[in-house]
């Protein structure tokens, strides 16, 4: 049975025949397309709005950008790389890195942003996802978590790009933010990101039982098996794919064939 959310979308159960967006990530720093492992390690790739319209090409249903340098060097410098990439990509563009008041959120929709990511500044300065909900609305605001295992086995939230610790348990966190007006979740696997592993589907799993708003699943993602292993095992409305398409190993077309062979509703390219 789906239930309705506090952002005016839906959660379906295990099961449904729910819409799977397919999300591009692309993590940037500077000018240049960059990917690591475990958030670490990072190298260039090359241009990252040459790859989104590449990826727009395959039909991939969104484009994430994060700046992972952002909150470190006190700074986001997004807005240009959106401005230039809008004049020939048209689906939802995502931002996320260094945004820290409501003004950060105006200039970034002006740019042509469609949504912003919050992280770090959510987790030191809760209110700022009010505000910007309450400026903007809920459907603005997508919760960023960096989410690493603990020994104990739960998960602990870091911040500024993986780089430091927080003691946030990522589950309260999850049911805090959303009751702040958070519309979204964008849930990053630090263990599992830019291994091609598969996703932390148990992860995953737990923060869709909590969440009344859609979760992005980020993290892992290193074959159309992966994608299928965690939409039947959760709730997650989207998987976010990075390293595997900026290396060519996958592509957004042939992904969504699959997805849609296997049952899974998706857009229509036709």
């Amino acid at each position: 049975m789906a239930a309705s959310s506090p952002a005016g979308g839906f959660r379906l159960t295990v099961g449904d025949n729910r819409p799977v967006r397919l999300v591009a990530r692309m993590d940037v720093k500077g000018k240049n397309l960059i990917k690591g492992v475990h958030l670490e390690g990072l190298r260039v790739i090359g241009s990252p709005n040459e790859r989104a319209r590449q990826y727009y090409a395959q039909g991939v249903d969104e484009l994430l950008y994060i700046d992972n340098v952002a909150s470190l060097y006190d700074r986001n410098s997004l807005g240009e790389l959106v401005t230039d990439v809008i004049r020939d990509v048209f689906i939802p563009i995502t931002v996320a890195g260094g945004i820290r008041s409501v003004e950060d959120v105006r200039s970034l929709l002006r740019a042509g942003a469609d949504k912003v990511a919050i992280n770090t500044a959510a987790i030191r300065s809760p209110r700022l996802v009010t505000d910007v909900a309450e400026t903007f609305g809920s459907q603005c605001v997508v919760l960023s978590i960096e989410a690493k295992q603990t020994p104990s086995g739960s998960w602990e939230a870091l911040i500024e790009g993986g780089r430091e610790k927080t003691g946030v348990d990522v589950l309260e966190w999850v049911e805090e933010a959303i009751s702040l007006g958070a519309g979204e979740i964008l849930l990053t696997s630090v263990d599992q990101d830019g291994t091609e592993k598969g996703f932390d589907v148990e992860l995953i799993r737990r923060v869709g039982e909590l969440s009344t708003v859609p979760v992005i699943a980020s993290g892992g993602m290193g074959s159309v098996h992966h994608a299928k292993d965690l939409l039947h095992a959760t709730t997650a409305d989207a998987v976010a794919i990075g390293s595997a398409a900026h290396y060519d190993r996958l592509r957004f077309d042939g992904v969504r064939k699959e997805l849609s062979d296997e049952g899974f509703e998706v857009r229509s390219l036709v």
